[in-house]
């Protein structure tokens, strides 16, 4: 789901929540949101170090938000070897079966949702999001994402785990949305189809609380 929201010409920034409730109000959980500019302009993107193991035949965290050019270890702390491994087309790797000690960093260059999983285990999965933007994040248990954005217009994107299988939502609106000169800007999203069921076996994952 993308939204256009018109921020009003401010000198500084000013803090914006962004709510989003699925299609019965309920809040929805582990929402990613990310803002981009409609004229092109862009904030540059700092890389950072993520550490993403594997705990208990599962991902730990299982869902991970990293700028672009950022690099993620898979230490492998269970008590049993993994496999680790993503044919998503933002970064396609695999790493060879092993314990412990983890192979070098893997870089993820390209902006997009790159699912991982396990050849061995196949209820292990998780989710790392590459975004080329600096305005990123995700809802907490009420729905909510807070966050300070500069003026100017910005098209706010949405992705779940259990809205599409993908990186391209398969739902789209958009709306307009001042923002008053010293106030902060509230944006409620609320989806126009219902989440997909949480799989009823396997590995519960932290975007199964919905």
């Amino acid at each position: 789901m993308a939204v256009t929201l018109g921020l009003a010409p401010l000198a500084r920034a000013v803090p914006l929540v962004v709510v989003v409730q699925g299609v019965s109000g309920r809040p929805v959980p582990d929402a990613v949101i990310s803002l981009r500019a409609t004229d092109g302009s862009q904030r540059p993107v700092t890389a950072v170090k993520v550490i993403i193991d594997q705990v208990n035949r599962a991902f730990d965290p299982d869902l991970t938000i990293i700028p672009v050019g950022s690099t993620v270890e898979f230490p492998n702390s269970d008590s049993v070897s993994h496999q680790i491994y993503s044919f998503s087309s933002a970064k396609r790797f695999q790493l060879p079966l092993y314990r412990g000690k983890p192979y070098p960093p893997v870089k993820f260059d390209q902006p997009g949702v790159v699912t991982l999983g396990c050849n061995i285990h196949d209820s292990m999965l998780a989710y790392v999001v590459v975004v080329d933007t600096p305005f990123a994040g995700k809802t907490d248990a009420q729905g909510k994402w807070t966050t300070e954005v500069p003026a100017g217009t910005y098209r706010v994107s949405v992705w779940h785990p259990r809205l599409h299988e993908g990186s391209q939502p398969d739902t789209r609106t958009t709306v307009e949305d001042e923002l008053p000169e010293g106030r902060a800007a509230l944006l409620n999203i609320k989806l126009t189809k219902p989440l997909r069921p949480a799989p009823l076996q396997g590995s519960a994952h932290s975007w199964d609380a919905y």
